[in-house]
């Protein structure tokens, strides 16, 4: 479809149009039909669209994830749920969707929102963080991170540029919600769970340019630098060497790498910068190729993997993701019986 839309528009597309194969992306998950995408689209009607969706697959992640057999031994009421962490880019929403969900679910109503919006791609390691700060502070608190992202619907079918036909063979729609206790939480698990050690955050000044989005009339417009593979061999490892040092972990200690796949060549930066093998990130490689680059949700689909996965108790793990800012976000778990 693609290549219907382009045709006759973009210079070279046959080309350019081996970045589909060469992602090596094989499914992906997209809210509307085809068809919607023939159609010229407002920006009003995109994120009217976006709200109701985006609010439905808040209500279902939600469900599946207090109600999860695979890790609970009973469910969990969100009356229960002390606060929400809702994580989304792709979308604009006042009040935001974690209200609209309030009015679905039986949440109380003295629960604590916390809304987080332009992390991108950062967003699900940045809300487990977050919540993972809560949680310090209230060592009794139940915390869902819920993270939504519909990218198809940002998708500029008069856009020619080499940044939305990048994006386009690259960003899918996808939700995902993952529940963070406090300490003093007594909760019957099936599995080892990832207790959270510690988590950081790491800024590149004057990096606006490599990755967000340009908001224009018509909406969201994919700003996406060729130079983000570049920068993350001569950024990033300095960054997790830093945070690891801080905590007295080496880095072969870390068995368990829950890495955001931004791409085929972001993993293959990550495995160059931290002398990674391609076992360390076949999980993130995994989640890729069966669910394309989701933004914020994807990295809890790599995690919610590691803890499907064998056993791994008292073994340490890195959860890391970047996104816009440009900037990083890591948490180091110990997963525990």
């Amino acid at each position: 479809m693609t290549k219907e839309l382009f045709q006759h528009k973009i210079p070279k597309l046959e080309r350019l149009l081996k970045v589909f194969e060469n992602g090596e992306i094989k499914t992906r998950n997209l809210c509307v039909s085809p068809d919607w995408y023939r159609e010229d689209h407002t920006f009003e009607e995109r994120n009217e669209l976006y709200i109701k969706l985006a609010t439905e697959y808040s209500v279902e992640v939600i469900q599946k994830c207090l109600t999860n057999r695979t890790f609970l031994q009973q469910d969990i009421s969100t009356e229960d749920i002390d606060a929400i962490i809702f994580i989304s880019s792709t979308g604009i929403s006042t009040p935001s969707i974690d209200a609209r969900v309030m009015n679905i679910l039986p949440f109380s109503n003295e629960l604590v929102r916390i809304p987080l919006w332009g992390l991108g791609c950062a967003g699900g390691a940045a809300g487990i963080s977050r919540a993972s700060d809560y949680c310090k502070a209230h060592p009794k608190a139940k915390v869902l991170v819920v993270c939504v992202e519909l990218c198809s619907l940002t998708f500029q079918k008069d856009d020619y540029s080499k940044s939305n036909l990048v994006g386009t063979s690259l960003f899918a729609d996808g939700a995902a919600c993952a529940l963070v206790c406090g300490d003093d939480v007594e909760l019957e698990q099936n599995v080892p769970i990832p207790y959270i050690k510690g988590s950081g955050s790491k800024w590149m000044p004057d990096s606006e340019d490599v990755m967000g989005w340009d908001v224009k009339n018509s909406g969201l417009h994919v700003v996406f630098s060729k130079s983000i593979p570049v920068i993350i061999s001569k950024w990033l490892g300095p960054f997790i060497h830093e945070f690891l040092n801080k905590y007295d972990v080496l880095p072969e200690q870390i068995v368990n790498f829950v890495a955001h796949p931004g791409g085929k060549k972001v993993l293959q930066a990550y495995e160059e910068t931290l002398n990674l093998t391609t076992e360390h990130t076949d999980v993130s490689r995994e989640i890729l190729q069966k669910n394309g680059n989701m933004s914020s949700p994807t990295v809890l689909y790599v995690l919610e993997q590691f803890m499907l996965n064998e056993k791994r108790a008292d073994t340490l793990g890195l959860l890391v993701a970047l996104g816009p800012g440009f900037s990083g976000e890591v948490v180091l778990l110990e997963w525990r019986e």
